[in-house]
């Protein structure tokens, strides 16, 4: 027995010792130190595939393809009896979470996650991972008996390939450290977002991107329980870590906060012997749902970010303002050290870490989480929306029933923001807290988030049923609930052959898609401007009405096109045999308007918001699949604009939009073009020559007004100034749905309104959706920005001689989660000036 134990001892050395015999340094395998270049991303791939062929404590996978084709991978660092039973170990966590069947064996391990260069241009947490890695096969084996680690060395290539590419293009032969160098100023759009310039630090929970939505479903088959985002900031920042700031998620629990600090505690040990500088507990907040922290957090781990000073302005090597010069190889040590620290003190604590993790979820099953313990979707909700949410839901791995039963009971109604009396029926959809991601629920569907502390730097409402359009409920108890029954409609309502025209609703991105599908195709189409009765069945404004006449061109294709393409969609076409209808405009009258194929542009460039521009760019792309041409500001005098129906103004910064730009614009909009204004477009077009767009006034200062008001403590600016702010906040909008820019939405819409500039009504213009008094329905706002966004213009239609401006202050499309809003967009697109 004894000489069985020896043996096994020994062997323990021996074959990591056997395994790490032709392993390289980084130095080594690339021929140059960590720090003195960047390792673009080809590279970075090579050296974790040949730690993983030369060490037996690593194995790499790759789990996707960013837009541009580079690879995505994660490796699995720990030790070598762990790696032949790493599946056991994975499973094994997973049955502790509940969303594995059966019960754990012995065999667990604490897991952490560690996420490296989500910001493209945040470019040193890849060079901490190539030194992290090696130090933990060669240095720190010894944590590894008890630990997992997952290291994804880079989450974001196509944004930091962009970023070091451009760096190796204009770097001489020695770097310049003097800040106001052209190496220290990246151009526009910079390298911190991926192809469509999406922020994938603000994606995790809404995971409207490829890499993000790749790397969940990775995600979801490990659940770690501990989860490190690794950032840059400023050049003159000191080092950030854990614990983070107010405002906490009141979802997090005790001991996330503490365990939080005990490993902030461990990172001060080597930051304190170096003498480096840090904070903590300031900035860096976990509320928003969908960072690298929070979502990581609210699916049960200790969810962190690490921020580093450099960013793009650092590059190689720049001078700070303290005089002292920053390298690139003082920013990976410094993550290096946090990375390794991370994992030391959770191998250590690895036995506390598992059972607080399992209590976690335990919890949830049993007790649910929250105020509300239940969420109610109603079946009679728009389908296509429901739908959209489920299939969310999915994959988070969300469970959800359908209510077995008809009931009554107290709940919070989403319709009217009220607590009252609420009817569910049998067949509601219902989303259970009583579950292993019970917690997540709660987050995303709780009504109102309570913020302990104002000062937050992102959004502050989300809630699920506003951003996808769906009516229900909040219901602090439980309601049964059993499986979803599957459904399914017919693909056509009646068969005809070679029908007058095909009829098909408008109310969902769906509807849309169709849309956009058949035009590109040559398909051509109109709309009803008002609602009709045909064969005793009514049609809302907007329904598309497919006609025989006019596409002629096609012959049989006609009907192939319509056909297939909404099949592939799940969209019911009505065919109908003549024009003529029961009540309301024939087909053939002046209120059913020809849809032009619209070709578009969207500003760009120098001077244009990035995220604003992807934003809009990932909706034409990805998600309607209709083309769009992206042009540069400097170009806009020099397109010949009478090729083109429609053009998107997004945010435009400074000077970058001059007169001569303005000019050209303002005569193509009166030739007949319809301009889009989105969010911050609209500051810059206010009180403008010719466009009726104009502030609100604010209301004039009381003649009694307190002077002791205006002695504001320097220590409370910051709490003053939360008064004007309006980070991300839900507000109630009520529409106009006989104006086509709202066709296929309801009397209300709930808006995602982003900043406090307030905008009054139109004189002289369509005042298409409006925020009005008593309109704020969830998240935070100012007591004062409250005020001043009450009536107030969201979204309006300006005529500007033959042509249409469409102001949309609040953007629909932002980050790409406020589903709900997509279709208004298209309405812009499609529907007004046609």
């Amino acid at each position: 027995m004894k000489k069985g134990i020896l043996t096994f001892v020994l062997l323990s050395f021996i074959i990591p010792l056997q395994a790490l015999a032709q392993l390289q340094s980084p130095a080594e395998f690339l021929g140059y130190e960590l720090g003195e270049q960047w390792t673009p991303h080809y590279k970075v791939m090579n050296y974790f595939r040949h730690v993983a062929d030369e060490s037996a404590m690593v194995t790499l996978s790759e789990y996707g393809k960013t837009n541009e084709g580079r690879e995505l991978v994660y490796a699995v660092v720990t030790s070598v009896q762990n790696q032949t039973n790493i599946e056991e170990i994975r499973l094994n966590n997973l049955k502790l979470t509940g969303l594995e069947e059966g019960e754990p064996t012995e065999n667990q391990k604490a897991i952490v996650w560690l996420s490296y260069n989500v910001h493209g241009n945040e470019t040193s947490s890849s060079e901490a991972a190539l030194n992290t890695i090696y130090k933990l096969v060669t240095e720190n084996s010894d944590w590894l008996q008890n630990s997992v680690v997952i290291m994804d060395p880079m989450v974001n290539p196509d944004g930091r390939d962009r970023y070091v590419n451009w760096f190796k293009s204009v770097v001489g032969e020695e770097i310049n450290v003097h800040p106001e160098s052209r190496e220290h100023s990246e151009p526009w759009p910079g390298g911190r977002t991926n192809h469509y310039y999406f922020d994938l630090n603000r994606d995790w929970a809404w995971q409207t991107q490829v890499e993000s939505q790749q790397r969940i479903a990775v995600y979801n088959q490990w659940m770690p329980h501990v989860h490190v985002d690794f950032h840059e900031q400023g050049v003159n920042s000191p080092y950030y870590f854990a614990p983070a700031a107010e405002p906490f998620h009141l979802a997090i629990t005790d001991w996330q906060r503490d365990f939080q600090t005990m490993i902030g505690k461990n990172h001060t040990k080597y930051f304190d012997e170096e003498n480096w500088l840090y904070f903590t507990r300031e900035v860096f907040d976990l509320f928003y749902p969908s960072y690298g922290d929070t979502w990581p957090t609210f699916n049960g781990a200790i969810g962190m970010t690490y921020e580093q000073a450099g960013h793009s302005s650092a590059g190689l090597g720049v001078i700070t303002a303290e005089g002292d010069t920053l390298t690139l190889n003082d920013r990976l040590t410094h993550h290096s050290t946090t990375g390794l620290s991370t994992v030391e003190i959770t191998a250590q604590n690895h036995e506390r870490v598992i059972e607080e993790f399992s209590n976690y979820f335990s919890n949830t099953i049993e007790n649910g989480d929250g105020e509300y313990k239940t969420f109610v979707v109603k079946k009679s909700s728009n389908p296509d929306k429901v739908t959209g949410l489920l299939q969310y839901l999915d994959k988070q791995e969300i469970e959800f029933g359908m209510a077995t039963e008809s009931s009554r009971t107290e709940g919070y109604d989403y319709a009217t923001g009220e607590t009252g009396r609420v009817n569910i029926e049998e067949g509601d959809y219902v989303i259970s807290t009583y579950q292993p991601k019970g917690t997540l629920v709660r987050v995303l569907f709780e009504p109102k988030p309570e913020l302990v502390d104002s000062l937050t730097y992102d959004i502050t409402a989300w809630e699920m049923h506003y951003a996808f359009g769906v009516d229900g409920y909040a219901i602090p108890g439980q309601v049964e609930a059993g499986p979803v029954a599957s459904t399914s409609e017919d693909d056509l309502t009646r068969v005809i052959d070679k029908p007058y025209a095909y009829l098909a609703k408008w109310n969902s991105l769906d509807d849309l898609k169709f849309l956009a599908q058949i035009l590109k195709k040559g398909v051509k189409a109109r709309y009803a401007q008002e609602g009709f009765v045909l064969n005793e069945e009514e049609y809302a404004p907007g329904t598309l009405i497919i006609t025989r006449n006019g596409n002629e061109h096609l012959g049989d294709e006609f009907d192939t096109i319509v056909k297939d393409e909404a099949g592939l969609l799940n969209r019911v076409l009505t065919p109908v045999a003549t024009g003529f209808v029961d009540s309301g405009k024939d087909f053939g009258s002046s209120g059913v308007r020809y849809i032009e194929t619209p070709k578009v542009a969207l500003l760009s460039g120098s001077g244009t918001s990035s995220n604003t521009v992807g934003h809009i760019w990932n909706y034409f792309d990805q998600q309607i699949d209709y083309p769009v041409s992206l042009i540069n500001v400097d170009d806009v005098s020099s397109v010949d604009w009478d090729d083109y129906h429609v053009l998107i103004l997004p945010s435009v910064y400074g000077s970058a939009f001059g007169d001569s730009e303005m000019d050209t614009i303002t005569s193509w909009v009166r030739s007949g073009g319809t301009l889009i204004a989105v969010d911050g477009a609209n500051n810059m077009l206010a009180g403008k020559d010719g466009f009726d767009l104009g502030r609100k006034e604010s209301e004039e200062a009381e003649e009694d007004e307190d002077p002791e008001d205006k002695l504001v403590k320097y220590g409370e600016a910051s709490r003053e100034r939360a008064k004007y702010m309006n980070a991300g906040s839900i507000f109630e909008t009520t529409m106009d749905n006989t104006h086509p820019l709202a066709f296929g939405y309801g009397e209300e819409y709930m808006s995602l309104k982003l900043g406090s500039t307030a905008f009054a009504y139109l004189d002289n213009g369509w005042n298409v959706g409006v925020a009005k008094e008593e309109a704020h329905r969830s998240g935070f706002v100012g007591s004062e920005a409250k005020k001043d966004l009450e009536n107030t213009l969201s979204f309006g239609v300006q005529n500007m001689g033959r042509g249409q401006v469409v102001y949309m202050i609040d953007n629909p499309l932002f980050r790409g989660f406020w589903h709900n809003g997509k279709l208004l967009f298209g309405n812009a697109v499609f529907f007004v000036g046609n």
